[in-house]
């Protein structure tokens, strides 16, 4: 099956917001049809997010608060990707950080687009094996609670809604699912 070419041309810039890490721009562009659009969207440096696996079934979890929505969740280790890391490291720190555990081996799984209606952000999962724990280094104003659990249970609590963040649950789906991808 052939599908037609839908893209759309950049023809200008306009930088609406400078955060410390994200930025917005609104895009003048030219659609298929030679017509004139805008586009408003934003700029996340990405991001990824570890499957760190206790033994063949147990995964680390984390439960923390999450501002923007006013509520907690229930999420895999996660973190962005600094100005010029290579993903792989951001794990590597993000998982020690955050949960205070190490992996011996680490293998890089797949790239997910959680927004693509708004904003470039792409997320790494990584899968962590042979993991130990050596203490947490969390950063100042972070505060998670971090648990473990079977991934068929997490599975069950991504189907009742309980487990709903985006990149916890389309990874634990993907696990479930594909399993000679990864074992």
């Amino acid at each position: 099956m052939r599908l037609p070419d839908l893209t759309e041309h950049h023809i200008e810039t306009e930088q609406v917001v400078e955060g410390k890490f994200i930025r917005m721009r609104t895009d003048r562009v030219r659609l298929p049809d030679g017509t004139e659009s805008h586009r408003e969207y934003v700029l996340h440096p990405g991001a990824v997010v570890i499957a760190a696996f206790l033994d063949d079934d147990t995964l680390v979890f984390e439960h923390q608060y999450r501002y923007p929505v006013g509520r907690h969740f229930i999420e895999l280790p996660a973190g962005k990707v600094d100005a010029g890391e290579d993903p792989l490291a951001t794990g590597q720190r993000e998982l020690r950080e955050e949960t205070g555990y190490v992996a011996q081996r680490w293998q890089r799984a797949l790239t997910m687009h959680p927004t693509i209606g708004y904003a470039n952000e792409h997320i790494d999962l990584y899968i962590a094996r042979d993991i130990s724990y050596v203490g947490h280094a969390r950063d100042a104003g972070e505060f998670l609670e971090v648990f473990t659990m079977r991934l068929d249970e997490a599975v069950a609590r991504v189907g009742t809604g309980e487990i709903s963040d985006t990149k916890t649950a389309f990874s634990l789906l993907w696990l479930s699912q594909f399993p000679a991808l990864w074992r």
